[in-house]
């Protein structure tokens, strides 16, 4: 069974699926970056904004535009508290709708592997920030198991399903963020370890919600039933519940920042 690519058209899907793990991961990230208040923002890949609410809590930016390819994504943004503050607008990762050197502080968050060019995505936020701007991103460590669904993942592989994949994987990795951003000339480098975790009631609550992505369900509906059985089976007897039920599950991501030269 080969590959089908991961994708995000529901905003309130993700919201449960994965917006928790971006706000656990983006409260760690923004304590790293240690931005200042007042600047102008770009949020490349926004999705349904649950990472640019996290900013307009905690940074108080001086204005903060949202790009993201995806209607659906961005609709469910708009209709945030934070599309009181925030500009949401569809647009291309690769060829961001904006001119040269507009923002502050650029970022991506876990978005970089779904960009099906990475270098053309860093070379195009190095584009839109001034100079001495700050370029930061943090995404899923991938090919390390960091994804918060690899639990499932890893156990279809096992059984020879592939599971829905981005299309860059490998550039979660640290040294190809590292070697991304050094050769799109940005400067001071540092990178960052993300570690969180996430308490499920129970089972069923992890798999409920793994399945609110349309990807993930439309990867488990193509299985036979006994298939589907064998892999909550099979992911169940590696998920230790507590005392109570239950399940804590963790993710980890790489983070990057640096500065335009």
């Amino acid at each position: 069974m080969a590959d089908a690519p991961i994708k995000f058209n529901d905003g309130a899907g993700y919201e449960r699926q994965m917006g928790v793990w971006s706000r656990f991961a983006g409260e760690i990230f923004l304590d790293w970056v240690k931005p200042a208040p007042g600047l102008k923002w770009i949020d490349v890949g926004c999705g349904n904004g649950a990472f640019t609410e996290l900013v307009i809590n905690r940074c108080a930016p001086g204005s903060i535009d949202g790009v993201d390819p995806s209607e659906g994504q961005l609709t469910f943004a708009r209709e945030r508290p934070a599309g009181r503050v925030a500009k949401f607008q569809q647009g291309d990762a690769m060829a961001l709708p904006f001119p040269d050197k507009q923002f502050d502080i650029a970022t991506m968050a876990l978005v970089i592997f779904f960009v099906p060019d990475p270098a053309k995505g860093v070379a195009e936020m190095v584009r839109v920030t001034k100079p001495g701007g700050t370029i930061a991103a943090y995404a899923w460590d991938m090919p390390g198991g960091g994804f918060p669904l690899e639990p499932i993942y890893s156990e279809m592989r096992a059984m020879g399903i592939a599971p829905a994949a981005p299309p860059s994987p490998d550039a979660s990795r640290m040294d190809a963020l590292t070697a991304l951003w050094s050769n799109a000339g940005i400067g001071d480098l540092a990178t960052n370890d993300i570690k969180v975790q996430r308490t499920f009631a129970d089972f069923d609550d992890f798999w409920a919600t793994a399945l609110l992505g349309a990807s993930m369900r439309a990867t488990v509906a193509k299985m036979a039933a006994n298939e589907v059985e064998v892999i909550k089976g099979r992911v169940r007897s590696k998920l230790l519940p507590d005392s109570s039920g239950r399940l804590t599950c963790h993710a980890r991501a790489n983070a990057i920042k640096g500065i335009v030269k």
